[in-house]
């Protein structure tokens, strides 16, 4: 017997309202058309970005041109060393940006009171796997460097990504644990990240229709991406985990990638690393952006980031 998923009343109110909705499948839109309805339902669905003194965009070098990146900080004058976030944004490496993941950025940000760098990295179809690995390390190579554009000193890296940008999170973390960067990563925080080949797994069975994040969409997302399955840096459960750093592992207990990483937890586990992993009971992938749609996922966030701040304040 099959048993039923526990759905959160607002969450269960938000995936009615999309069903009723029925517009058209992400797969059937052009590719300007998906990254518009994305931004549009982070628009709708989203609390409005927080006020922050400092919000200004900055550019790095990359491997194949300038990388533009995001500056956010809760504080305008930020005095002596500091931890500096790298945001990696979702959209399964084709839809998102920095608009996409603008509001949410503000929050962490305001939350953790720490500076946050979001890295806009070239996207597929037109810049398939690796590119965005290669501009995602580079970027957070170029910010443990505290640049002078950057008016910053790093005293340490706080790796954090959502779904794609989960992904390059456990990607950039085993990166640098092979070729360090000029400071540590102190903490990672993969937030429903794509880690193992999702596909046959009991969560895309369970909820790869009908839980906002369909099993069509992530075949969609899989085409353009191209990420070579024998590759780490496509899935990084094939890679190292002796050496990863201490790390925050969130899921969602209504995804269809779930079990991606309950996977890589247990493999931090089994490596005898430092892991914190937390399943938001009763919410489905992409849960960080619904915050005024599922008013009970700013408890969610606000968990991810007291998680963060405690891990660091306690020597993560």
């Amino acid at each position: 017997m099959t048993e039923t998923p526990y759905i959160r009343p607002d969450m269960k109110a938000f995936l009615d309202m999309m069903a009723q909705v029925n517009g058209p499948k992400l797969a059937d839109l052009t590719l300007q058309e998906a990254r518009g309805s994305y931004q549009a339902l982070h628009n709708l669905a989203d609390r409005p970005a927080r006020a922050l003194p400092v919000i200004r965009d900055l550019a790095c070098p990359g491997p194949a041109g300038e990388i533009p990146l995001r500056l956010y900080d809760a504080r305008e004058n930020r005095e002596g060393p500091s931890p500096v976030i790298v945001f990696y944004h979702g959209g399964g490496f084709v839809i998102g940006d920095l608009e996409t993941h603008h509001a949410l950025c503000t929050e962490i940000a305001a939350l953790a009171d720490l500076p946050l760098v979001a890295v806009h990295y070239a996207r597929a179809p037109e810049a398939p796997f690796p590119a965005a690995i290669l501009d995602c390390e580079a970027a957070t190579r170029w910010v443990a460097s505290s640049p002078a554009e950057l008016g910053l000193t790093a005293s340490g890296l706080v790796t954090i990504g959502d779904s794609a940008g989960g992904n390059a999170t456990v990607v950039v973390g085993q990166l640098l644990g092979q070729n360090p960067a000029a400071v540590p990563v102190l903490l990672q925080v993969p937030i429903f990240p794509l880690v193992a080949d999702a596909i046959g797994s009991r969560s895309m069975e369970a909820f790869g229709e009908g839980f906002l994040l369909t099993a069509e969409t992530m075949g969609w997302f899989d085409a353009g991406y191209r990420a070579d399955r024998a590759d780490p840096r496509g899935f990084p459960i094939l890679g190292r985990h002796d050496d990863a750093p201490p790390t925050i592992l969130v899921t969602a207990s209504l995804d269809p990638i779930r079990d991606s990483g309950r996977a890589y937890a247990k493999a931090l586990v089994d490596a005898g690393r430092e892991v914190l992993f937390l399943e938001m009971r009763g919410v489905t992938h992409s849960f960080t952006n619904l915050r005024a749609a599922v008013p009970s996922t700013q408890a969610d966030v606000e968990r991810i980031v007291a998680a963060m701040k405690f891990m660091l304040e306690n020597g993560a």
